[in-house]
C-alpha cells in the first residue's frame, strides 16, 4: 500500500487517529485502487450508504496512495475539534443554502488546479432507494468534471450500511462487517468534450457516472439494480 506524501502535519494527525480505527471496526476488500492516480489531479464519484462510509471510503483512498479533499456538511464543520481538523485538512465545505453551493464548486476547481484529488458523491446526500442502490445523481460531479477536464475515477463501496444503517445513529459492530470498495477505470468523457454545459449535457454526463457506479456495485453485490433508477425528491 501506498501512503501519501507531503500532506501537511494536520493530514497526517487526523490519518494517525483514523486509519486505526477503520483497520478495526472493519474488515476490508479493496480493488482497483491502482485505477487512482497517484498523483496530479483527478476526481472520484462514488455511491453514498451510510453516514459513516465517508471514513470508510476516505482510508480506502489514502490507502491507494492519496489524500482526498472531501464534500463534508457545513454542521459537521460545527464539530468541535473535528471541525478544526476539517479546516485544517482542506475538506469542502457543503452550505445548506443551495444559493451559495457555488462557493463549495470554487474551492473544490481551486483544489483541483493544485493537482489534488477531489472525492465527491454525485447523489449528495444517503441513497433513499430501497434497497440501498444508486439513485438520480445531481448536477455538481458532472459539472465539476467537464469545467475541469481531470479524470474521473468511479468507484463502489458496500458494507458500511451494515456498520450503520441509513439514517440511523445505533452501530452494530458484530458481526465485524466487510468495507468493500471498487475502483473502476477513468470515465471516458469524449463525448462531450467541446460541448456547451447545458442542463441537458449535464443529465446525460450524471446518469454516465452514475450508471459507472451501478455497474461496479452490481458485480460486488452479485446481483442487477433496478432498470428505472429511484429519484428523491425533497
Amino acid at each position: 500500500m501506498t501512503l501519501p506524501r507531503k500532506i501537511g502535519a494536520w493530514y497526517w494527525f487526523a490519518s494517525s487517529l483514523a486509519r486505526p480505527v477503520a483497520f478495526l471496526i472493519c474488515k476490508r476488500e479493496w480493488r482497483g485502487r491502482s485505477n487512482i492516480p497517484t498523483t496530479g489531479s483527478a476526481m472520484i464519484v462514488a455511491n453514498h450508504i451510510s453516514m459513516v462510509d465517508p471514513l470508510l471510503f476516505a482510508h480506502f483512498v489514502f490507502m491507494s496512495g492519496r489524500a482526498p479533499k472531501v464534500f463534508i456538511k457545513a454542521s459537521l464543520f460545527k464539530i468541535p475539534f473535528l471541525g478544526k481538523i476539517f479546516v485544517k485538512t482542506g475538506q469542502l465545505r457543503v452550505p445548506r443554502d443551495s444559493q451559495v453551493i457555488s462557493n463549495v464548486m470554487e474551492e473544490a476547481k481551486s483544489a483541483l488546479s493544485r493537482g489534488d484529488l477531489v472525492s465527491i458523491y454525485p447523489e449528495g446526500t444517503i441513497t433513499r432507494e430501497p434497497n440501498l442502490w444508486p439513485m438520480k445523481g445531481k448536477h455538481g460531479a458532472a459539472r465539476l468534471a467537464l469545467e475541469t477536464n481531470v479524470p474521473v475515477i468511479p468507484c463502489a463501496q458496500w458494507g458500511a450500511q451494515q456498520l450503520l444503517p441509513p439514517y440511523s445513529k445505533k452501530f452494530k459492530f458484530f458481526p465485524r462487517p466487510t468495507s468493500i470498495v471498487h475502483a473502476g477505470p477513468p470515465a471516458d468523457l469524449s463525448r462531450w468534450q467541446g460541448k456547451e454545459v447545458t442542463k441537458e449535457v449535464l443529465d446525460e454526463v450524471t446518469e454516465y457516472f452514475m450508471g459507472l457506479i451501478t455497474a461496479l456495485l452490481e458485480k460486488i453485490r452479485q446481483e442487477e439494480a433496478p432498470k428505472i433508477r429511484f429519484v428523491y425528491e425533497k
